[in-house]
């Protein structure tokens, strides 16, 4: 198929797929009149790509998965060296969540406190301060601390 049809059928564009190419992640065959042709196993190779870019690997990350699949495996993540981007993707990961949930606590007891100093509650509905039934409310307060 023509490098159109595969970006078609991939869901890409062409501009991605010459981009591909020049990092060595596609290997076009040509044709005897220079168009580049493609198969199935190159929109396999594709589809694997965008699905490990969907979950946030680089694309230098996709090519261990890329090879794997060159080589005749079943799946991108069928080989050693696939396992291991995947591990390095998961430690990556749990870092991130580390982080996350460091900057919620910190989120939630900024939101303590400024319910507490504004004498709001959790509770209580937008607009209206402990004891009041529903008064001006005190002027925004933003103290955060790292």
């Amino acid at each position: 198929m023509r490098i159109g049809e595969l970006a078609k059928r991939a869901g890409t564009s062409t501009r991605t797929l010459r981009y591909y190419e020049s990092r060595g992640l596609l290997a076009a065959r040509r044709t005897g009149n220079g168009y580049r042709d493609y198969d199935e196993d190159d929109l396999r190779l594709l589809r694997q790509i965008r699905t490990l870019q969907d979950f946030g690997f680089e694309l230098e990350e996709t090519r261990p998965f890329v090879d794997c699949l060159r080589a005749g495996h079943p799946a991108g993540d069928s080989c050693p060296a696939s396992l291991a981007v995947y591990r390095r993707k998961l430690g990556e990961l749990d870092g991130l969540i580390g982080q996350l949930a460091g900057v919620r606590e910190q989120v939630a007891r900024q939101l303590a406190a400024a319910e507490e100093a504004s004498g709001h509650t959790a509770g209580q509905a937008a607009g209206q301060t402990a004891g009041d039934g529903g008064g001006e409310p005190p002027a925004p307060r933003c103290e955060m601390t790292g």
